[in-house]
């Protein structure tokens, strides 16, 4: 595991499974800012840690 991983985050066979279930992005507005499986992984982190928002990792 590289050092900018956690142990929460999405193997790529987990990520292929769940992003066809995530609506598709809007193509009229700005781009997404942030990749859609970094997200995921930071909503996994959060709930798999139990730590609040504001102590997120930068």
């Amino acid at each position: 595991m590289s050092p900018d991983r956690y142990p929460s985050d999405l193997t790529d066979a987990q990520w292929e499974l769940i992003e066809p279930l995530l609506p598709e992005p809007n193509t009229g507005g700005r781009p997404e800012k942030h990749p859609r499986r970094e997200i995921v992984n930071a909503i996994l982190y959060v709930v798999r840690s139990g730590c609040p928002w504001r102590y997120l990792p930068t």
